[in-house]
């Protein structure tokens, strides 16, 4: 075990050595990373409480249930028994026909209508909000309560969700797309770098390659390097997202002001932050296994 530990702390002491010795460029490949890495982070963040922000807006969406004329007090009190035990209710309120009819009378235009009327021909009505802004579920539960006894419509207003949805989705698809291609970029930027550092440590590794080291062991620092250089790009990634949204919310707060709202952008919570530090990791390690790699493969040819 304690060889083990060895092999493995005497090649990340060895990179710390140099990174420190080559501070600038090292910060610089950090920042680089940094930025990077942040661009897919601000935008998941913006989409992310934008979804949020849809949930807890006051227009939420809203199923109107239009009840049959003649329906009888025990299908009436069965419908109110269904809505109260329906996990997917959030709240609902009952309108009734004598209520909905004086409130006609009383818009404008519409009390010259009522009064050629002899009687009231509106329904009872529930008006039922959804705890999810889903549109399938919305269409689910509309489903559901159109076939309830003593329904005559049940009308879900929620196109604007099904709107909203479909931009919240389509941005979803654009930050996974600006992923996989700013993760090519980082692989391209830190294969690179390696590269150079296997250059300049070219004679050192031919001379240990003949005396018997393994692929392994000129391997191991490299790797380490890759790693090390895409935690300081994760670091920076996090601070640099923070940073945004710090600056972006001096905004936001004002115009929520205005509209009497204590909306902010939420900061990356632990997951996040915690994911984007092990990818950029897992980015930097992967940068330098392919190039190591490559590079292995030619000095044995070149060998043979």
């Amino acid at each position: 075990m304690k060889k083990w530990i060895n092999q493995h702390l005497h090649p990340l002491k060895t990179v710390l050595t140099r990174m420190k010795r080559n501070f600038i460029s090292t910060l610089m490949m950090c920042c680089v990373m940094g930025v990077t890495l942040s661009l897919p982070g601000v935008l998941y963040i913006i989409i992310d409480n934008l979804g949020k922000l849809a949930g807890n807006v006051q227009s939420e969406p809203q199923i109107s249930l239009f009840l049959k004329l003649d329906i009888s007090k025990e299908s009436l009190a069965n419908i109110e028994k269904q809505l109260k035990s329906n996990p997917d209710v959030s709240n609902y309120h009952f309108e009734s026909k004598d209520d909905a009819w004086q409130e006609l009378k009383k818009n404008a235009g519409a009390s010259d209508v009522a009064g050629l009327l002899d009687k009231n021909p509106l329904p009872d009505a529930y008006f039922v909000n959804p705890k999810s802004i889903d549109p399938n579920t919305i269409n689910r539960l509309q489903s559901q309560m159109q076939n309830w006894e003593g329904v005559e419509l049940a009308q879900a207003d929620a196109n604007w969700v099904k709107r909203l949805d479909t931009v919240l989705k389509l941005g979803k698809k654009a930050i996974l797309i600006l992923v996989v291609l700013l993760a090519f970029a980082l692989i391209a930027v830190i294969g690179n770098t390696i590269r150079l550092q296997i250059l300049t440590q070219r004679e050192e590794i031919e001379v240990s390659k003949l005396i018997g080291a393994t692929n392994n062991f000129v391997r191991r620092p490299f790797l380490y390097a890759g790693a090390m250089y895409g935690l300081g790009g994760g670091i920076a990634a996090w601070i640099i997202l923070v940073g945004i949204i710090r600056l972006f919310n001096f905004s936001v707060v004002e115009i929520a002001d205005l509209y009497a709202s204590n909306f902010r952008l939420e900061f990356p919570s632990l997951t996040v932050s915690i994911v984007i530090i092990l990818s950029a990791i897992s980015l930097g390690w992967l940068a330098s296994f392919i190039t190591v790699n490559r590079a292995l493969s030619q000095f044995e040819k070149n060998t043979t």
